[in-house]
C-alpha cells in the first residue's frame, strides 16, 4: 500500500497550525513512539492523520477566468447573440458593458433602443454572467483598470471587425498593448445597420415611392430597395449553428412544459419579458416561431423582417427558452400538445394583431377546450411595428439634419463667393 509523502506536515503547520502543536505536544508528552508500545505494530501516524482526512492538502481550486465585452446592442439579434456565445467560450463568467445613451449619440447617433431596454436584452442572453450599465463607447485607461481591478476582468474581448473611434484610433488599443486582449469572429449575413435598411426599403416598398420616401431613404432608387428586398437575408442557417444555440435537452418525465408561439420578429425587451413570465409557470418554456408566410399572411408587408431561422435562433439564445418549433402552426392542436406533452399554453395580451382571418378559427381553440390556455399580462407595450417606426423616425430626423447642414454650408460658400466676388 501506498502512503502520501511527509508533506502532510508542512500543510499541517501551514493550514492548522495549533491544531498540529497540540497534537505534537501530546504525543511528546505521551512518549508516543514503537518503543512505547514495546514494538508492538502500529499504522504510521502520517497513515492514520491523513486517512481521516485532517491534512489532505487544500486542493488548489482553478481560477475562474472573467471575460468583458461590450457594444451598443441597439437592434439586437442573433449576430450579437453569436457573438457573445463566442466570448464566454473563452472563459468562465462573461462581463458585458452595455454602452450609453449618450455615448452612442456622441459617436454614432441616436439609438433606436434606450438603455433600459437594451439591458433587458443583454442580461436575458443565456451566455451573460452580468452586465455594466453605462460603460464607456472608448476604453480608456482609467475604465481598463476599473475592469482589471474592480471587476476583475482577465481579457477585453470584441470580433474581428474593425472598431474606430471618430479620430480614426483602434477603440482597443490599450487592451491590446496590455496584452489582455482576444478577437473572436464576426457573424456572418447580419448587422443592425442591414436590419435597418431592410426595414427603410420594407417602407420603400410598401408606400410606392414619392417624395417623401425618397428623402427618407436619402435618394435611394426603388430599384435598389427592391434589389435588397429580394435578398432579404444574407445568412445561411446550419444544423451546427442551431446547436450552439440550443440548451440540448428536453423536458423532464414530469415537467410541466409551458407552450408560447408568436413572429418574434425583431427581437426586442418586450418578448424578453413575456418569456420570462411564461417560463415562471413551468419547468420547461417551449416557444413556436411561425413562418415567414404565416407572419405574412396575418401581418401583411413588410414582415416579417427576420426570417424564421433568424428569428429562432434570436429566442434560443433568451435565457428563460429551453426549445423552440422553427416553423410552428398557427392553430394549436391536439397532436402537438400530445406531443409535446404540454401543460399550459400562454399568450401574451400584447401583440401586433389578435384579430383572425375571414373564416379562421380560434388558433387556441382546443387548449381553451382543455382548461389550459391563459391570457399573459405582457409587461411591456413594445411592438415590432413600434421599434421599426422609432427606426424610421431616426432616420428621417438624421436626414434632415444632414440636409440642413448641407444647406448651411452651401450658403456659407455662396455667400463667400459673393464677397469674393465684390
Amino acid at each position: 500500500m501506498e502512503y502520501e509523502s511527509n508533506n502532510w506536515i508542512w500543510d499541517g503547520v501551514y493550514y492548522c497550525p495549533r491544531l498540529f502543536g497540540g497534537l505534537m505536544l501530546t504525543a511528546a508528552l505521551l512518549g508516543l513512539s514503537t518503543t512505547y508500545f514495546g514494538g508492538i505494530g502500529l499504522f504510521p501516524l502520517s497513515y492514520v492523520w491523513s486517512d481521516s482526512g485532517i491534512f489532505h492538502k487544500k486542493k488548489c481550486e482553478k481560477k475562474r477566468i472573467r471575460v468583458y465585452m461590450d457594444g451598443c446592442f441597439d437592434l439586437m439579434h442573433y449576430g450579437h447573440a453569436n457573438a457573445l456565445r463566442q466570448a464566454k467560450a473563452l472563459g468562465d463568467e462573461l462581463v458585458v458593458g452595455v454602452v450609453s445613451d449618450e455615448e452612442i449619440i456622441a459617436n454614432k447617433g441616436p439609438p433606436v433602443l434606450p438603455m433600459e431596454e437594451r439591458l433587458a436584452l443583454v442580461s436575458g442572453l443565456k451566455w451573460v454572467d452580468q452586465v455594466i450599465a453605462n460603460a464607456p463607447y472608448a476604453i480608456t485607461e482609467q475604465f481598463m483598470n476599473s475592469l482589471f481591478n474592480e471587476h476583475k476582468i482577465d481579457y477585453i474581448i470584441h470580433g474581428d471587425d474593425p472598431c474606430l473611434l471618430p479620430d480614426g484610433s483602434d477603440a482597443y488599443a490599450l487592451a491590446k498593448k496590455a496584452g489582455r486582449y482576444k478577437q473572436i469572429k464576426r457573424t456572418e449575413g447580419v448587422s443592425s445597420t442591414d436590419i435597418v435598411g431592410r426595414i427603410l426599403c420594407s417602407v420603400k416598398d410598401t408606400e410606392g415611392g414619392g417624395d417623401h420616401t425618397s428623402t427618407l431613404l436619402n435618394g435611394d432608387s426603388g430599384e435598389r430597395c427592391h434589389s435588397q428586398r429580394a435578398q432579404i437575408s444574407q445568412f445561411l442557417p446550419t444544423s451546427q449553428r442551431i446547436v450552439q444555440f440550443s440548451n440540448g435537452k428536453g423536458p423532464g418525465p414530469n415537467a410541466r412544459v409551458v407552450y408560447i408561439d408568436g413572429a418574434f420578429d425583431l427581437f426586442h425587451a418586450g418578448h424578453v419579458e413575456i418569456l420570462k413570465k411564461a417560463r415562471q409557470l413551468g419547468d420547461f418554456l417551449l416557444v413556436g416561431i411561425h413562418t415567414d408566410h404565416i407572419v405574412r399572411e396575418h401581418r401583411g408587408m413588410p414582415y416579417p423582417v427576420m426570417h424564421v431561422h433568424e428569428r429562432s435562433l434570436s429566442v434560443l439564445a433568451c435565457r428563460y427558452v429551453d426549445e423552440v418549433i422553427i416553423g410552428a402552426p398557427w392553430e394549436v392542436t391536439k397532436d402537438m400538445i400530445t406531443t409535446f406533452n404540454i401543460s399550459i399554453v400562454v399568450h401574451g395580451t400584447v401583440a401586433e394583431s389578435n384579430s383572425l382571418l375571414p373564416g379562421e378559427t380560434d388558433p387556441y381553440a382546443f387548449p381553451k377546450s382543455m382548461g389550459i390556455f391563459r391570457l399573459l399580462e405582457s409587461p411591456k407595450s413594445l411592438t415590432t411595428s413600434s421599434v421599426s417606426q422609432r427606426i424610421v423616425a431616426n432616420h428621417e430626423a438624421y436626414v434632415k439634419r444632414n440636409v440642413k447642414k448641407a444647406q448651411s454650408e452651401m450658403k456659407y460658400y455662396e455667400e463667400k463667393t459673393y464677397v469674393a466676388g465684390e
